[in-house]
């Protein structure tokens, strides 16, 4: 951690749980693809690679929180808005897709919850 910066446990826990989720479902991507294509025929070849490369992107954005860099912020928001077309172009419906977004929007809130040890305005 950064000398003289203190995160909150809500932060922390969610950033871990990125890390997990993140690592989690660019495995799954990458070891389950042919099931999940079976599931969703519709999808296009290039849907499963591009979701492997953000979860993984995902992934390096957590880190870079964890290590009080806004870059990463700002990166779950860009992966955010590639989630949502990629899931709407496997066929998924506009409420699943928009769901994607409840992360980004918690993540957020923990990012501005807290006084002296609110994540926000300690990111670089």
């Amino acid at each position: 951690m950064a000398e003289g910066k203190s995160r909150h446990g809500c932060l922390t826990a969610w950033l871990v749980l990125m890390i997990i989720a993140n690592s989690a479902s660019a495995l799954m991507y990458l070891v389950g693809s042919d099931a999940i294509r079976r599931s969703l025929p519709d999808a296009p070849g290039w849907a499963f690679p591009v979701l492997i490369v953000f979860s993984l992107f995902n992934l390096v954005c957590a880190i870079a929180l964890f290590q009080w860099k806004k870059w990463g912020f700002w990166g779950f928001c860009l992966s955010s808005v590639v989630a949502l077309v990629v899931n709407l172009s496997i066929g998924l419906g506009i409420g699943p897709a928009v769901g994607g977004l409840i992360g980004l929007v918690l993540l957020y809130g923990v990012l501005h919850i807290g006084k002296e040890n609110k994540g926000w305005p300690q990111l670089e």
